[in-house]
């Protein structure tokens, strides 16, 4: 298995450098070559199999080339061991075809946990092979540098830097990363919003000299290998409802829900995809007008989601376009220029043909967890409240499964206000309430960042 860059003019590249890499030379996004097909009859078996066990099983077509799979699914199965549940991503009824996919039983209570376990493990175990050192670039908008300094903090050969953007995540969420102990963790509070501080990762990542002298890495769900784990829960879910779903997935990045295209894509029979988002709206409008263009972001009860630029979406326009890197790689400079992209209506059809997308107030997130306690007796964060209440406008006939991507207690404040009542503090969370908080400020500056990590980094 090789991975091309959707913009192309890159040579393809391994597993093991897609996996260090992340980012393809030129500032395109690495995707396999071909998507493999697993064998129908396993992907219909995962009823009776661990999730470790469906996860190698996917997983080991994209890491082919890599000498010994037996250490593969050794990795695979001490991530899962990670999380409080042992099926890893259990599936949970609500009502007669209403289903929640529970994402949040690792280390920091989301789905990015889900991959950042395997994750950190693979890239360990490669960088021991090369004797090598890395450094860590993360931009989140909330849970993935939790999920990140979760996974790699404390590891030899790695040093974490984590952008936030200051004032706009959860309290919860800023303590899970602030309070961690890990002398390799550098956390940073930059000044504006998450797609400020994607961009200066980015920034960072298009000067390959600067990335390559630096050593540095990313883990956002721009790296593949996130996007290829995250696939793995859309076959186990759908084994156990029995047919195909629709799913419907609190989106941000379009990470998430480019799995689900993914798995789509390796052969999973899948009702249909619908991305839900907030006030943030870029997706539904370019789906809606064919027109992909930058707003200010807006803060909302989901910060995670409070997100213009979507990185992931280059995906899905490279694979909608029938793989056309030429057109792509000027599509990408286009918007990059002026914030704006007219999307040629055949490759707005193709995006049309695979994805649904709904737009979802504050009002009505904070309903939707007021009514999911009222008529269920559950707890669900705003996100997943975004997810529910988009799934609730696709109507009945086809199974629809909400991913829950979150737990209701790291945004407490927001339940509370829905409920009446403060979700109960999983034991998890507990210590960062107790914890000194460590963090830096940094203006919205790609100098500024340069030199903190050059002065807080170790010598390669």
């Amino acid at each position: 298995m090789r991975y091309i860059s959707t913009r192309g003019g890159a040579p393809a590249a391994s597993f093991a450098d897609m996996l260090l890499g992340a980012l393809a030379p030129g500032g395109g996004l690495y995707l396999p070559e071909t998507w493999p097909r697993p064998d129908a009859a396993a992907i219909a078996g995962f009823t009776d199999t661990s999730y470790a066990e469906a996860a190698f099983a996917i997983l080991r077509h994209f890491a082919a080339d890599l000498s010994n799979e037996a250490l593969l699914s050794q990795d695979i199965r001490a991530a899962c061991a990670a999380f409080d549940r042992p099926e890893v991503a259990p599936l949970v009824e609500l009502e007669h075809g209403l289903y929640l996919l529970e994402l949040f039983h690792g280390p920091t209570l989301a789905f990015k946990d889900i991959a950042l376990q395997l994750l950190a493990r693979l890239m360990a175990r490669e960088l021991e092979r090369r004797g090598a050192l890395a450094r860590i670039l993360v931009a989140t908008s909330g849970d993935t540098g939790s999920a990140a300094i979760a996974a790699f903090g404390g590891l030899p050969r790695f040093e974490v830097f984590v952008l936030h953007p200051k004032g706009r995540v959860s309290e919860v969420q800023r303590r899970q990363m602030t309070t961690a102990p890990h002398a390799n963790v550098h956390n940073i509070a930059i000044e504006g919003t998450f797609d400020d501080a994607q961009a200066l990762v980015k920034a960072l990542f298009a000067d390959r000299e600067y990335t390559e002298a630096m050593r540095l890495t990313a883990v956002n769900s721009i790296n593949f290998v996130r996007i290829a784990a995250q696939s793995v829960y859309y076959f186990t879910s759908t084994a156990r409802v029995g047919r195909p779903a629709m799913f419907i997935v609190p989106t941000g990045n379009f990470g998430d829900v480019f799995a689900g295209e993914a798995a789509q894509r390796m052969g999973l029979p899948i009702g249909g995809l619908m991305l839900a988002t907030n006030a943030n709206d870029i997706l539904v409008r370019a789906l809606d007008d064919g027109i992909y263009s930058v707003r200010e972001a807006r803060a909302t009860l989901s910060p995670s989601m409070d997100i213009q630029i979507a990185s992931n979406f280059e995906r899905a326009l490279f694979e909608a376009s029938g793989r056309d890197a030429v057109w792509l790689s000027g599509a990408m400079e286009t918007f990059a220029r002026e914030r704006r992209l007219v999307i040629p209506f055949p490759v707005l059809e193709a995006l049309r043909a695979r994805y649904r997308a709904e737009s979802i107030s504050d009002a009505e997130t904070g309903e939707t967890i007021a009514d999911a306690h009222r008529r269920y007796g559950r707890f669900i964060d705003p996100h997943t409240a975004v997810a529910l209440a988009a799934a609730r406008r696709a109507g009945g006939g086809t199974p629809r499964i909400v991913l829950a991507t979150a737990h209701s207690a790291k945004f407490p404040e927001t339940v509370a206000r829905a409920t009446g009542v403060v979700p109960p503090l999983p034991p998890r969370l507990r210590q960062s309430y107790v914890e000194r908080e460590r963090l830096s400020f940094l203006p919205n500056d790609a100098r500024h960042l340069r030199a903190f990590i050059e002065t807080r980094s170790a010598p390669p």
